[in-house]
């Protein structure tokens, strides 16, 4: 799986990065899970990846947040 870009994840929705969240995290810990083991892993650069992939999109979600908040303090 290719890094995916920030443009990208920024059109997706709540729902779409709860989920891409979920599966990132899963991966990490059963690729850490075998580093812990001794086993080689057959991509070591992937962990770093996807540490990567998983700020990306809760930098997102955190920027969303704040957007918001942005929003509803200039309403008022």
């Amino acid at each position: 799986m290719a890094m995916i870009s920030y443009k990208d994840i920024k059109g997706w929705t709540d729902k779409d990065r709860e989920v891409k969240t979920r599966e990132l995290y899963k991966e990490l810990m059963k690729l850490r899970s075998q580093v812990a083991m001794g086993t080689a892993a057959e991509d070591p650069g992937r962990i770093r990846q996807i540490k990567r992939t998983l700020a990306k999109i809760l930098t997102s979600q955190n920027q969303k947040g704040a957007n918001k908040a942005l929003e509803e303090k200039n309403k008022k």
